[in-house]
């Protein structure tokens, strides 16, 4: 089933493998409008946190004028890092969707679930395999054409 927010996500992804990121695309709505969409930057930038979910969040965060994002849902591209998932229990995001998962890397049941800890003070609904197949291939051409 098609998802227009995470197809925009995909669009974002396309954009980080075009300028050799690795295709991971984020967006944040509120209120069916989108408020940031943004790719991973971490070549680009030089900087590890630049991940597409961090850079979507902070762009929310700037444009909303406040930290707390519980009023909004993330749309991303791959399952989150455990970097990823703990800012997005700290910006109290309400709901997480998400394509592909990580099994390197994911925080939200690949690797570790640190989204469904009830140990923390805030926990997201989560949505997984949104448009998985697409978000999956635009990985695997990247890393094949890379190899």
């Amino acid at each position: 089933m098609i998802n227009p927010y995470m197809e925009i996500a995909i669009q974002e992804a396309r954009k980080a493998a075009e300028k050799g990121e690795v295709p991971v695309g984020a967006v944040i709505v509120k209120d069916r409008l989108i408020i940031s969409r943004t790719h991973n930057l971490r070549e680009t930038t030089g900087n590890a946190t630049a991940h597409a979910e961090i850079l979507a969040i902070n762009e929310a965060c700037r444009i909303l004028g406040r930290w707390r994002l519980d009023d909004c849902d993330l749309y991303v591209t791959l399952e989150p890092c455990p970097m990823c998932a703990g800012a997005i229990i700290n910006a109290r995001i309400r709901r997480l969707y998400f394509g592909a998962s990580d099994p390197k890397a994911g925080a939200v049941g690949s690797v570790v679930d640190l989204l469904r800890m009830r140990a923390f003070n805030h926990t997201p609904e989560i949505y997984e395999g949104i448009m998985e197949s697409q978000c999956r291939e635009l990985l695997t051409e990247f890393f094949r054409a890379r190899r």
